[in-house]
């Protein structure tokens, strides 16, 4: 891999979110535009998750556990983020707070979710909003693909469970107005490989200010 032959510019925000259903790529354009902007990549540890494993067993027995488990870990990460004073130089994160009600909501039972509710409303306060999200998009069958290539023992993921967590994330964000956002489609476009695709969405980045952008690049493949 190289570098985008151009000099990096400057990120003009205190942090940049980055999300997207699983395996859409999210922590792959995460490191790359930390590289390219000089920022800090936050980035989630799901093999730290204990219950992760279990949950792709029997997710109705560890739904729970799972989620609670992320839920204390972003904040953590986030807290420890802001008490080194990185947002001031720029972070740019593979996750943003709200999917994780995301995935509560898609999970938990009833009783699950209302107990859920008590414990986010408690750890959720005075949270870092991002100067600007990326939504990354991708049909169900490109992200199976991603997720079997990428061959982690742990994501037994069917394809019904997958179509959810995608169907989910659109809906989340067909209304999310707290942050300027960009949607991009990631179906074709190879981030991780491709300078050219980083670059074309590095300079569209400069045009997004407020509201809400769309992005679709030209075809290149995706590896990885």
């Amino acid at each position: 891999m190289t570098t985008v032959a151009r000099p990096a510019p400057a990120l003009g925000r205190g942090f940049v979110a980055i999300e997207g259903p699983i395996g859409v790529g999210k922590t792959s354009l995460a490191r790359r535009l930390a590289d390219v902007f000089g920022a800090e990549p936050l980035l989630e540890m799901p093999e730290e998750n204990p219950f992760l494993p279990r949950f792709y067993e029997n997710r109705k027995h560890f739904a729970l556990s799972t989620q609670l488990f992320f839920l204390f870990q972003r904040r953590q990460m986030l807290d420890d983020v802001r008490q080194a004073h990185l947002f001031s130089r720029g972070v740019i994160s593979d996750f943003l707070w709200a999917k994780d009600r995301v995935f509560a909501r898609i999970n938990l039972s009833d009783d699950e979710w209302r107990l859920y509710e008590q414990v986010a409303g408690t750890v959720e306060t005075d949270l870092p909003a991002p100067e600007l999200v990326i939504f990354l998009q991708a049909p169900v069958e490109v992200l199976f693909d991603r997720i079997r290539r990428r061959g982690r023992g742990y994501e037994r993921i069917d394809r019904d469970y997958l179509a959810a967590v995608a169907a989910a994330y659109t809906d989340f964000f067909h209304g999310y107005q707290e942050s300027p956002l960009l949607i991009v489609n990631a179906a074709e476009a190879n981030f991780v490989e491709s300078d050219e695709d980083l670059r074309f969405l590095v300079d569209y980045l400069d045009n997004v200010r407020n509201g809400r952008h769309f992005f679709n690049p030209l075809p290149s493949g995706f590896a990885g």
